[in-house]
């Protein structure tokens, strides 16, 4: 007996809408929220003309449909007037939290929760999640082409979400449902491994580029089995030293010279932006052995003769939850 009695495409496929997916009725109710909410801003900006808030658009994991079960908040992005807003990114943040205040009055003060490079607005509804909200510097660029504060370093690199969000869309187009849920189960694994290790330091969307750049390849994502074992193979093989990057926006000849960096993967909407260039040597080489334990766990399952041992080896991958 092989793997192909016990662990295949359909059973990760279950254990995606069983345990890795939000729901269809939280995907609802989420979205839900964020529109309630950029409905109320767009009613405080027709009613201030002066209001130093342009816009708010969703954003990240959950805009993308690639967001897990587990998501404890959203994000959402407000299109701040660069001209309007403070230099440093501290002053930023609070005069962020004032503007919010006065949109959304309902709520109390201890509800806007300033972080390092984003406001926490923390609902009390326990139908309702927290909503993380980060300033895009905007002055009225096509696209939606903006100064993001990124959440997790407060870096500012000049980008689009909604071209991130049509980047994530048309390779979706190409492997329908697949890619996303490849994505998710991915990222499903990585959340394991920041278990085992918290500065575990690959990026949920640094797997969704190396997803895009695979898929972009040629590599099948109607076989979940098979996509989760290329995607291993391919940072094994690598270890991360190829260049990553995309031409939807942009020339290849956009791209600058080599950085430096001990991993480039490039923006797909901005080439000036290395989405790794925080990541060092050893956080690569961190990726790499827990990529080859992946691998040889996946390698392991096909050869098993219970299915007890197919789905040991397959939680060695995806966690303790996985238990068909």
């Amino acid at each position: 007996m092989t793997l192909a009695r016990y662990v295949q495409h359909d059973t990760l496929a279950a254990f995606g809408a069983d345990k890795v997916n939000l729901s269809a009725d939280e995907v609802a109710d989420y979205r839900a929220q964020g529109n309630r909410m950029r409905e109320r801003l767009e009613r405080h900006i027709d009613d201030h003309p002066d209001y130093a808030l342009v816009k708010m658009l969703n954003s990240g994991s959950l805009a993308k449909a690639t967001a897990l079960s587990t998501a404890s908040d959203m994000d959402l992005a407000v299109y701040v007037s660069a001209a309007a807003a403070p230099a440093g990114n501290e002053e930023l943040i609070y005069w962020l939290r004032d503007r919010l205040k006065e949109a959304y009055p309902q709520l109390d003060d201890d509800q806007f929760d300033p972080q390092g490079a984003c406001v926490t607005m923390r609902f009390r509804t326990p139908s309702l999640i927290d909503v993380d909200v980060v300033p895009v510097l905007y002055d009225g660029a096509a696209d939606n082409l903006g100064t993001l504060v990124l959440k997790d370093t407060g870096e500012r690199v000049y980008t689009s979400i909604t071209q991130h969000i049509e980047f994530v869309r048309s390779r979706n187009r190409d492997h329908p449902q697949d890619f996303r849920q490849v994505v998710r189960l991915l990222k499903w694994w990585r959340r394991e491994r920041q278990k085992e290790n918290t500065s575990f330091a690959l990026s949920g969307f640094m797997t969704e580029l190396i997803c895009a750049h695979m898929a972009d390849d040629g590599v099948n994502f109607g076989d979940y089995t098979g996509a989760l074992a290329a995607f291993f193979t391919y940072v094994a093989k690598t270890e991360l030293n190829d260049r990553i990057f995309f031409t939807d926006n942009y020339a290849a000849g956009a791209l600058p010279a080599a950085t430096g960096a001990a991993v480039e993967i490039f923006d797909p909407v901005n080439a000036d932006n290395n989405v790794a260039a925080a990541l060092s040597a050893a956080d690569r080489d961190t990726i790499v052995v827990a990529v080859v334990d992946a691998n040889e766990a996946i390698a392991d399952a096909t050869y098993a003769t219970t299915k007890a041992r197919a789905v040991e080896d397959w939680q060695d991958v995806l966690g303790p939850a996985f238990n068909p």
